[in-house]
């Protein structure tokens, strides 16, 4: 076995901060801060992957009204332990270049498209605290025999938990958090409803 770096100890007994994300420039790209601790990405990302997060951004930028922004991989720092980074966001904060994050408060949407090595991430830890947070809406794309399905997610404010809208196959409608019509098949290469 090799000696961990020593830019990945944590600098304190009781882990990572939010901020220490920004200071970290040998930490691969993608590192998310979960419950204090770093997350790596594991493995390379599948091109369904990476073409369904493409065809999500591209078609919700299509139709984000004015004063929502849409951005891919860029992390939300839920509070001083947890920063993670959800495959596409919908904010209301305006364009920053030099952001690293968004907080809870700007972001009307968040979407993973779930892989593999992320799975329990994506299904269960990062969908919890996306609630707790506060976040009114959260989109888990699954892959169904190469075609996407969207599990949509409203937050129940008094709980801080989600209550499931809908499960989509072939088309998503809905007027949260604002209005959105896709052709979920369209989003696959080479694939046409």
């Amino acid at each position: 076995m090799t000696a961990v770096p020593e830019w990945m100890r944590p600098p304190r007994p009781e882990g990572w901060y939010a901020d220490d994300l920004d200071k970290l420039a040998e930490a691969p790209r993608h590192t998310e801060l979960i419950d204090g601790a770093l997350v790596f990405r594991l493995s390379p990302q599948r091109v369904w992957h990476t073409r369904m997060v493409t065809a999500l951004v591209k078609s919700l930028m299509d139709q984000a009204p004015a004063g929502v922004e849409v951005d891919r991989e860029i992390t939300i720092r839920l509070d001083r332990w947890n920063r993670p980074e959800p495959d596409l966001l919908a904010t209301t904060a305006p364009y920053d270049p030099s952001r690293t994050f968004f907080t809870p408060d700007e972001t009307l949407l968040t979407v993973e498209v779930v892989s593999p090595e992320s799975a329990h991430r994506d299904r269960s830890v990062k969908l919890r605290k996306y609630a707790e947070a506060g976040i009114a809406n959260h989109w888990r794309v699954e892959d169904e025999d190469g075609s996407p399905v969207v599990h949509a997610y409203e937050l129940d404010g008094p709980t801080r938990a989600y209550v499931p809208t809908g499960i989509h196959r072939h088309e998503l409608r809905t007027t949260t958090p604002f209005a959105i019509n896709l052709d979920l098949e369209g989003l696959v290469p080479g694939r046409k409803s």
